[in-house]
């Protein structure tokens, strides 16, 4: 099979020195880069340049614009067999960064600024885009939340199923507690105690089951 993994954090800049960011290592879609090649699959990995965990093989991007340039750039996407998209994306780009209340376009903002106002505005979701650029993989996105219940987040999950034309969705975060969580339109199918145990489980599932009799 070939699956394209995506993973790391993008991040948008406020000027051509200083950037706003997530907070994600990487870690995730490296292993789960590692066990789909160990289990002889053809992985194309795409990973934020702020990833800590790296692999050679990996492509990396800067913005949510950057990834969607990598992948629409893919050779023979129709033959991507799944897609499992974990890139923390950012949810917001600057609009305007204002020194004192003024509107600046200085390349490198002054250290001596005593006041920076940023205007964030939210940035178009890449995840609404994977299902025309990957017609007929199965596709598999990330929910992840601090806030609220176990039930609420699977909800959260079912509902980014519906409205972005995905397969499947992992969910996790203090909100859905220890863990993770995979879902489909259905609801929640399995739990998974460590990203370890997600990976190697995701291996198992993804071979044994065509597109059209997924759970």
């Amino acid at each position: 099979m070939r699956i394209v993994i995506t993973g790391g954090p993008a991040s948008e800049p406020i000027d051509q020195v200083r950037f706003i960011t997530n907070q994600s290592t990487g870690e995730l879609a490296v292993k789960l880069a590692q066990s789909f090649s160990a289990g002889g699959h053809q992985v194309d990995l795409f990973l934020g340049r702020g990833a800590t965990w790296r692999l050679e093989s990996a492509k990396f991007f800067q913005t949510n614009e950057d990834l969607y340039r990598l992948l629409g750039e893919m050779t023979d996407r129709e033959g991507v067999d799944a897609v499992l998209h974990a890139a923390a994306l950012s949810d917001f780009g600057v609009a305007q960064a204002a020194l004192s209340g003024r509107p600046t376009g200085v390349a490198k903002i002054s250290s001596d600024a005593e006041t920076i106002e940023l205007q964030l505005v939210p940035k178009p979701k890449l995840i609404r885009q994977l299902r025309g650029l990957f017609a007929s993989a199965y596709i598999v996105g990330w929910k992840f939340e601090l806030e609220g219940t176990p039930d609420a987040v699977v909800k959260e999950g079912v509902q980014q199923i519906e409205l972005n034309q995905t397969d499947a969705c992992v969910v996790n975060g203090s909100a859905f507690g220890p863990g993770f969580g995979f879902c489909t339109a259905q609801g929640l199918v399995r739990t998974l105690p460590t990203k370890e145990a997600l990976a190697n489980w995701l291996v198992e599932f993804m071979p044994g089951n065509s597109t059209a009799s997924k759970p």
